[in-house]
């Protein structure tokens, strides 16, 4: 497996690689920027590349959360693009440098940032390629000057890079639809960021003491809702979650308690005794539109209801299960009604959420995820594009 990300935090990576160890399989993660000494557990095994540019070596501190004067914020939003794609590229150079000196039969490659560093191993062993996309890479927000011909770039060699991999999956059947139409795609299989059931039945209060919102803190998240919304609600709202120090330096966040990242036993925790989750994204962006986040399935997984935003495929889900009430986006006093609403008839959303857990597991996507490498077994190789 081949991700850009700390490997230790990230959930969807470790859930896939154990679900394909308990089925037989070892797995070897190449990530970003490891922490050292981490260990993944049994039949995983994880090495690190580091993440130095031209424009920062590896180690030295990001200017993210530094109050800059005018002149120095606007170069870095200039090369903040150069930068990104020079750190990435430089990661996927390395991991295809670590993973030539290992024994392979698959190659997953997590994401757009793994992508061509994947299909490079995969044709050079001759072995099939699993292309995972965590979003709509082409719908990504973009928070600096903008790169049509970049994008352009990019969109290119996702396209022909995805129709060379053996199997596709995404995370959402939104996001899914999506690849289909942007690249012509035919078949892509979806293994939502679902959580594990564990055995023992959820403990909910009786009545919600609290609200809280698990992920990350940040722009585009809808934060700036919730933070108005707090001063005309009587429960405590409480975020937690790693955070975007730049973003967070003008961030008011009213009545709500501002916590930095949890484990997550401690925010299971938080949220189980607060008995009401919330699950909020932006409009703004396509993939934001798209989007499933891992916070709704958080709140599944704990058997509480949720208030959320009433965007895209996440206000589907919700509707389909009823599994609490919608807001309209970027307006406090409707989350307040929702909020209220979720209160008021809180004992039939706790019983909604306990009926859905079955459908919306990990013990689902487990065998979708198992269901793609059973045949990639059956088939060899792979016998060529499922793009």
């Amino acid at each position: 497996m081949l991700v850009a990300t700390s490997v230790a935090t990230d959930t969807r990576v470790l859930r896939e690689a154990r679900t394909l160890v308990d089925a037989g399989h070892t797995v070897h993660i190449i990530g970003r920027s490891v922490p050292e000494g981490f260990d993944a557990g049994p039949g995983i095994t994880v090495s690190s590349v580091g993440t130095s540019s031209v424009f920062r070596s590896e180690g030295k501190p990001s200017l993210a959360g530094k109050r800059l004067p005018p002149h120095t914020r606007l170069a870095r939003w200039l090369l903040l693009p150069e930068h990104r794609r020079s750190s990435f590229g430089r990661w996927a150079a390395g991991a295809v440098k670590d993973a030539q000196g290992r024994e392979f039969d698959v190659v997953h490659a997590h994401d757009f940032t793994a992508l061509a560093a994947g299909d490079q191993l995969a044709r050079e062993r001759g072995v099939p390629l699993v292309y995972d996309s965590h979003e709509l890479w082409t719908g990504l927000p973009r928070e600096f000057r903008p790169t049509p011909l970049a994008d352009a770039k990019e969109k290119r060699i996702e396209a022909e890079c995805g129709s060379r991999a053996s199997a596709i999956i995404t995370v959402g059947d939104g996001v899914a639809d999506a690849l289909k139409d942007v690249h012509g795609w035919r078949d892509v299989t979806v293994v939502r960021n679902t959580f594990p059931l564990s055995g023992e039945p959820p403990v909910v209060p009786a009545e919600p003491t609290g609200l809280v919102y698990a992920g990350r803190i940040a722009a585009y998240r809808e934060l700036e809702a919730i933070a108005a919304a707090s001063r005309q609600v009587d429960l405590p709202i409480t975020m937690c979650g790693p955070a975007d120090k730049t973003w967070l330096t003008s961030f008011d966040p009213g009545r709500v308690t501002v916590l930095g990242a949890l484990p997550l036993e401690e925010a299971s925790a938080l949220m189980s005794a607060a008995g009401l989750a919330l699950v909020t994204h932006s409009d703004k962006w396509t993939n934001h539109r798209l989007a499933l986040p891992n916070k709704l399935f958080h709140a599944v997984s704990l058997g509480l209801p949720v208030v959320a935003t009433d965007i895209g495929e996440l206000a589907k889900v919700v509707r389909k299960h009823d599994l609490g009430t919608l807001y309209k986006p970027g307006d406090p006093d409707d989350l307040v009604r929702a909020i209220r609403s979720a209160v008021a008839d809180f004992g039939r959303y706790v019983c909604n959420v306990e009926a859905a857990r079955p459908a919306l597991c990990w013990d689902a996507d487990a065998a979708r995820l198992r269901a793609v490498y059973e045949k990639l077994a059956s088939d060899g190789r792979g016998e060529g594009s499922r793009g």
